[in-house]
């Protein structure tokens, strides 16, 4: 994997009434590998079906009923850990967390607590060109989902859809290294685009693929300094865990209020108390779920249904032999292949399918004139339309076809356009398109000449003053392109125009 020159940013400081304060950040994502069997049973992990139908004997947890490893879901995340530079470790250990709750039938969550199965890697965090933070990852382990209570169908009764339970999510645990709001959500994003380019988790998270437990505290400036020198918690602040977010911006809103509400505690001589919260978008305020005297013990110990996982080298290095170009690397080779700027190649290559729609126009053509049809044409249309990339009327084979007929001169900038508007409203190949409907250039020199004489014997007026000021030449060429309907070569135009007004180039 390339790296991009960074540098990080100074940590994000909150002033309070009477005193300065940092942001400590640590996140617990939980993202659901990309299965179509759940990570103990045959189960279809399909979302959007009918409540308790995806539910096997093992899910609902029936007398006798155990469970058996879903080996694709252990290569998922151990292709998930490989991206995050992570180790990889090849002995690894289910335990039973235990704890009730109506959702949850078999009254325990299989997880890994003391032998995850991925160790500690990293995550480069784009902020801005040239600027980045490099957050730690811990571990990664799997666990399987439980399912889901639905209160807002009767006044008098609960629902339970057991469709999710045993789906496998992987939790991401990072080290406490993020600073700011911005930067929590641009680590969601950047490992969203990481495992959607290894195709390991989708990321949709209005499905609930993809969600965060964010920890914050506060702490004076100079404090986490010493804490990364020597690796003590107690040089941070008490922190404060807000569940289950699944929205960057809810996110950031919430990390913003929990930090200011620490802070205005802390100054009035109180204490922050350590404990679950939970996050109120409509209010925009996080109120307490349950403090940490409350918090139940979950008496791990090791699942005597499964028996530790030993995976051989030989194995994980097939896995790692099979990884795509991820993110970081693509966007460098863009930079470098294709010399554009950072920024470009950022946004060209955030999703995995808009790199390789990219990629497809760029084949052969210009990297640059791709590009700018990518971002500015294509893109913006999309994002007016609300479109996905999957979904563009316009296909890459389309597009690459307008920039050949720029290229070879046929049609100009300007009728490139048009015909693009055509392509998205009713398809066609483009050179069709151009042939049918007259929309070739006009590059015959003779017509061009005739065109530029008849709008400059016109003006006499505007002659006088090109001559006096060359800039009001340009209003020549305007008026030729006008009366051919864009359809002569601009450069050729400036250049008669330039010469029948005597005006050097």
């Amino acid at each position: 994997m390339l790296d991009l020159a960074f540098s990080e940013p100074a940590p994000r400081v909150i002033s309070g009434a009477r005193e300065e304060w940092e942001l400590v950040i640590g996140m617990e994502v939980h993202a659901q590998v990309a299965s179509q069997s759940k990570l103990f049973s045959g189960a279809s992990t399909t979302f959007g079906a009918e409540p308790n139908s995806n539910v096997s004997l093992v899910d609902a947890a029936m007398p006798g009923m155990l469970p058996v490893i879903n080996e694709f879901c252990v290569e998922q995340a151990v292709r998930t850990g490989l991206g995050l530079r992570a180790a990889i470790n090849l002995f690894s250990q289910f335990d039973r967390k235990n704890y009730f709750y109506p959702d949850l039938p078999q009254g325990y969550q299989i997880s890994q607590l003391y032998h995850p199965l991925v160790g500690e890697g990293e995550v480069l965090v784009d902020l801005a060109p040239g600027i980045g933070r490099r957050v730690r990852v811990e571990r990664i382990h799997l666990e399987q989902d439980a399912g889901k209570s639905i209160h807002d169908m009767d006044p008098n009764l609960s629902f339970v859809d057991l469709n999710r339970t045993g789906v496998a999510l992987m939790e991401i645990v990072s080290r406490p290294d993020i600073r700011s709001p911005e930067e929590a959500a641009a680590y969601i994003a950047k490992l969203r685009q990481i495992m959607r380019y290894l195709g390991t988790c989708d990321g949709n998270m209005q499905n609930g693929s993809l969600r965060a437990d964010v920890t914050v505290s506060v702490c004076r400036p100079g404090a986490y300094d010493r804490y990364r020198e020597s690796g003590d918690f107690s040089h941070l602040g008490t922190r404060c865990e807000i569940k289950n977010m699944n929205s960057m911006r809810f996110i950031q809103a919430a990390i913003e209020y929990e930090a200011r509400r620490q802070i205005a505690l802390i100054e009035d001589g109180g204490k922050v108390v350590q404990e679950t919260r939970l996050y109120d978008p409509d209010r925009g305020e996080t109120r307490s779920m349950r403090s940490k005297e409350e918090a139940q013990d979950y008496r791990y110990f090791p699942c005597p249904d499964l028996l530790p996982l030993e995976i051989e080298q030989e194995w994980v290095d097939a896995i790692a032999a099979s990884l795509p170009e991820l993110p970081d690397a693509r966007k460098a080779r863009f930079v470098r292949d294709f010399g554009m700027t950072e920024y470009d190649a950022g946004v060209l290559s955030a999703e995995v399918e808009s790199a390789a729609f990219f990629e497809a126009v760029a084949a052969g053509r210009d990297g640059k004139q791709a590009a700018h049809w990518g971002i500015n044409e294509l893109f913006g249309r999309l994002n007016r339309e609300g479109l996905e990339i999957g979904a563009s009327p316009v296909s890459a084979a389309q597009l690459g076809g307008v920039l050949d007929l720029m290229a070879s001169g046929e049609i100009s900038g300007k009728i490139a356009k048009d015909l693009f508007e055509i392509l998205w409203a009713e398809g066609g190949d483009p050179a069709e398109i151009v042939a049918a409907r007259g929309m070739r250039q006009v590059t015959d020199s003779g017509a061009i000449e005739a065109a530029v004489y008849e709008i400059i014997a016109a003006n006499p007026a505007q002659v006088e003053k090109a001559r006096a000021n060359p800039k009001v030449a340009g209003w020549f060429v305007g008026q030729v392109m006008k009366a051919t309907g864009g359809k002569a070569n601009p450069q050729a135009v400036n250049a008669v125009v330039l010469a029948r007004l005597g005006i050097e180039d």
